[in-house]
């Protein structure tokens, strides 16, 4: 007799926790600038943070190699198998297609059998050292979403650093060191990712794990970025909320993941053994299949597109924003000085609009497209911009107590700014008071035939 009233309870509550389950996941796409909404005043516009879409970077890179001629086949010369490093009958020959290793093959999909890859010239000059660098140029700002991945065809190398560059190639941090002795390599005690957390997550660190010799099951080099997010998004990035609101108030860590360019340095390679055979020098080079670098334009929460022209990426700017990371006012929108747009209040973020200049505004200082008033003022006329007590300016873009002696101080912040740990939200409030109210009416409803 229960049956209907307990079907109708059921339905509604797996609603609600589908709601509370999936709620956090939507959190944070920021896939839109901006959309229309219904007010007093007829169609507005209502702004959030916005940004591109996460994508294989690799497609838009440029490769640099230094020495410039350390790929092998120029002139041609014989390698040592990988499986078998006395087997030493292979060859490399640019002018031959199908025994040529450039550059390009490190990038390219695999379909060529055995697997395309570059290759180093062997180690012929020992002992001086085998070095290379291999430079990954983008010409444009990018933020890091996923691992970085190198996949060896010869033997990961005993000694390697990766390099981050911020400003084109002009100055260069390194990103972790790998060797297979850390402490004899670069002074520096062996750690994995797993040993730092949320206050040493900025450490750089050397590894040994990714450092073993000719073995087939140990091809790949990991720079760990999930393993970075995962200290404030928790395991399987649930709570992304949490790493937006970091990334959105500390510089440093948002820096960490941005670069315009990455630096390979090769510096041993593989030997297998304590010492090196100088009997066998030709089972000693550098072989590369794959190198895999996922992010996105950084485009300051002022773009959800980025274009390629020119063979230069640039972000598809809004919020009146210009320049290839949207990192200026367009001309007569200088009201205000530039900002990023900001991840926080979840899930819109506030994406800081520049505004039009005073010079620029003339009689419509509001309308119901671009310049709209802010922070819930009312606009009268297309002339003026009523404002809530506590704003003021132009569009009512600014707080009224920064004008008074003492500034804002301990005063609250603006409506919404709420940090990341705020509330489920409307959406889930009002789910669980529909519950609350039907909950009663369901328990007394009178029973129907089953």
């Amino acid at each position: 007799m229960y049956l209907s009233r307990f079907l109708s309870l059921h339905t509604l509550w797996v609603t609600v926790s589908s709601v509370m389950q999936h709620y956090p996941s939507v959190w944070g796409h920021y896939d839109v600038c901006k959309t229309q909404i219904y007010t007093e005043e007829g169609k507005v516009w209502d702004y959030m943070a916005c940004q591109p879409e996460a994508r294989d970077m690799i497609k838009y890179v440029k490769v640099t190699l230094d020495p410039p001629d350390i790929t092998c086949g120029d002139p041609p010369e014989t390698f040592c198998a990988m499986g078998n490093p006395y087997m030493c009958n292979n060859e490399c020959d640019a002018s031959t297609q199908e025994l040529a290793h450039p550059p390009e093959l490190m990038f390219d999909l695999e379909g060529r059998h055995p697997s395309t890859f570059w290759q180093s010239t062997t180690w012929k000059d020992y002992p001086k050292p085998l070095h290379v660098n291999i430079t990954l140029s983008w010409n444009k700002t990018i933020e890091l979403t996923d691992n970085i991945v190198i996949t060896f065809e010869s033997g990961r190398p005993d000694q390697m650093i990766l390099e981050k560059s911020l400003d084109y190639g002009r100055t260069w941090q390194p990103y972790q060191y790998y060797a297979t002795d850390c402490l004899d390599a670069f002074h520096m005690d062996p750690k994995s990712v797993r040993d730092l957390s949320q206050h040493t997550v900025l450490e750089i660190i050397c590894t040994e794990e990714y450092s073993t010799g000719y073995m087939t099951n140990s091809k790949i080099i990991h720079f760990e970025i999930k393993d970075r997010f995962a200290f404030f998004a928790g395991p399987r990035l649930h709570n992304m909320a949490s790493l937006y609101g970091q990334l959105d108030t500390t510089k440093k860590l948002r820096d960490f993941f941005t670069i315009t360019d990455l630096r390979i340095r090769l510096l041993r390679p593989a030997t297998g053994e304590i010492y090196v055979d100088e009997q066998h020098l030709a089972r000693y080079f550098y072989a590369i299949s794959d190198i895999r670098v996922y992010g996105r334009c950084k485009c300051n929460l002022h773009a959800t597109g980025c274009k390629e022209e020119n063979k230069r990426l640039l972000c598809e700017c809004e919020h009146n924003t210009t320049g290839p990371d949207c990192g200026k006012c367009k001309k007569n929108y200088q009201g205000r000085p530039w900002s990023p747009g900001s991840y926080l209040p979840i899930p819109k973020g506030t994406a800081n609009i520049c505004i039009p200049s005073i010079s620029s505004i003339g009689t419509n200082v509001c309308d119901n497209e671009l310049l709209h008033c802010q922070n819930g003022g009312t606009c009268i006329n297309n002339v003026r911009c009523q404002c809530p007590p506590a704003y003021t300016g132009i569009l009512c873009e600014k707080l009224r107590c920064e004008r008074e002696p003492g500034g804002c101080g301990g005063r609250s912040s603006a409506p919404g700014r709420a940090g990341a740990g705020a509330g489920p939200g409307p959406r889930l409030l009002l789910l669980l008071l529909l519950l609350l109210l039907l909950l009663p009416a369901l328990l007394a409803a009178p029973a129907r035939g089953c």
